[in-house]
């Protein structure tokens, strides 16, 4: 039996579909794309109104819909195998975000899914066997819950949040999701992050989009997906545990293990969802031996709880954080080489809100437009208006936001309470900091002024002598001497 052909007139249309649907939503050259099906529809549109495109490309397809990819050769079945799956994408989408917004926010079992098996018979009605529609359907799942978090989680229309948003679709989805598709989609595990930045500009919610966006297949005989996402995301923040309980913490420890060890104890590790991930914050506070074991897990994949003797599996993704810089950690000899390239097969910087509003002054009022909204549980005028005034009146020109967005969210609450805030005194910290700098680059300082000026600094970060002097090998007494000398005018 003879096989139909795409005519040649519908050829360059579904092949720029195709690169729509495989693409990052976030970079700039979607637009362009997008422009060349649907006039008039923007990357905005598509971003903010999920029908923009979709109302455009149904109609066209909707033949091809109808006859299906078996009556088509091989290759024209290839190239019109993206264009289904993006119209039936759409069509899934209703259902699926309304699923996650019941189940964000809510632990315990995976809510039961609505619509799956319409879903899941369109795709098989278009072609696909149904153990592939149903990995589509849940790979569907992923990408709006990818959305979801990314757009939700990290707001802001300059350029560097842009950016941000685009590096965050790659790390979940790859650059091509014809590659995550065909080899990669269970394979994630393998690709650690490791995400930098200053205290306060959003690394958790950085995590938190990648950990809550992992592949996680549908289980058609209870119709619902194998894991709730809520629960796929671990964090720990490694500086708040003690060096001798921090192994502990991680990899769990059997009853007995140590002194105090009462009951069986299950690490971050052993409790970590094999469809999630878990964020290791702090990553640059960990001592030499505890990286060298989290090293063998990154290349093992098993761990072994303290006092035991038995294997385990780790299964998920490991995202790290820190707001120290690497480079001088490693030179130092105070961060292994070997476990910083097991951990950065993607390294994701987070904007400083300083950097943000100095792309774009209108990111300030949208950041307290948003917090407003979410502080008193709608959007009230009136308060982001009272909020904007008191900032501009009270803060000096150019105030450098030392505390990033987790400080302006707290200039919010203060204003809405007092009406007033001052700022910190961390500002002029900052610029403590970028005058050494200067200092250093000029060559105008001596070599007590150079370690005065570090130790300042690190006390500034640490709040600690004590640290200080660990980090730059004095006994306490004389850091404190540098550090009062380095903060002086």
């Amino acid at each position: 039996m003879s096989q139909r052909k795409i005519p040649a007139a519908d050829r360059e249309f579904i092949a720029v579909l195709a690169d729509v649907a495989y693409g990052n939503p976030f970079t700039p050259q979607r637009a362009a794309l997008v422009s060349r099906l649907a006039p008039g529809a923007t990357l905005a549109d598509q971003i903010t109104d999920r029908e923009a495109l979709a109302r455009v490309v149904a109609p066209r397809l909707q033949p091809y819909l109808r006859a299906g990819l078996a009556d088509f050769a091989d290759a024209d079945r290839r190239l019109l195998e993206p264009a289904l799956l993006y119209v039936c994408y759409h069509r899934a989408v209703p259902p699926l975000d309304a699923l996650i917004e019941r189940q964000a926010g809510k632990g315990g079992e995976p809510i039961a899914v609505s619509g799956a098996d319409e879903a899941i018979g369109e795709l098989v009605r278009c072609g696909f066997d149904e153990e592939r529609a149903m990995s589509y359907y849940a790979l569907y799942f992923q990408l709006r819950r990818g959305f979801y978090f990314i757009v939700r989680s990290l707001a802001g229309e300059c350029e560097s949040m842009r950016q941000l948003r685009e590096a965050l679709w790659n790390n979940i989805f790859t650059n091509d999701m014809r590659g995550f598709m065909s080899a990669l989609w269970n394979r994630m595990e393998d690709f650690s992050t490791l995400v930098l930045g200053e205290t306060g500009t959003g690394k958790g919610a950085v995590a938190a989009a990648i950990g809550r966006s992992g592949y996680i297949p549908y289980d058609a005989a209870r119709r619902r997906f194998a894991a709730n996402f809520t629960e796929t995301f671990i964090d720990i923040n490694l500086s708040q545990f003690a060096e001798n309980l921090i192994e502990s913490e991680l990899f769990g420890h059997r009853k007995g293990a140590f002194t105090g060890a009462i009951d069986q104890h299950e690490g971050v590790f052993e409790r970590c969802n094999a469809h999630g991930a878990l964020f290791l914050d702090e990553i640059g506070e960990v001592s030499i031996p505890v990286q060298i074991k989290l090293l063998q897990v990154l290349q093992e994949r098993t761990f072994t709880p303290v006092g035991g003797r038995e294997k385990k599996r780790f299964s998920g993704r490991v995202i790290a954080a820190t707001n120290q810089p690497l480079g001088a950690l490693r030179r130092g000899g105070r961060f292994r080489n070997d476990f910083f390239y097991r951990l950065c097969s993607d390294v994701i910087e987070v904007p400083t809100l300083r950097q943000r509003i100095a792309e774009s002054p209108a990111e300030l009022e949208q950041l307290v437009r948003l917090l407003v909204a979410r502080i008193a549980g709608a959007e009230i005028p009136e308060l982001v208006t009272n909020v904007l005034e008191a900032l501009e009146r009270d803060l000096p020109r150019g105030y450098g936001w030392p505390g990033n967005v987790r400080e302006l969210e707290q200039a919010v609450r203060r204003i809405l309470l007092t009406g007033r805030y001052a700022g910190e005194a961390a500002d002029a910290a900052l610029a403590d900091d970028d005058r050494l700098a200067r200092q250093l680059k000029a060559g105008a300082l001596s070599a007590d002024a150079l370690l005065g000026g570090y130790c300042a600094q690190l006390y500034r970060q640490l709040g600690s002598y004590t640290e200080v002097a660990k980090r730059v090998g004095l006994d306490p007494r004389t850091t404190r001497k540098y550090v009062q000398a380095g903060t002086q005018p």
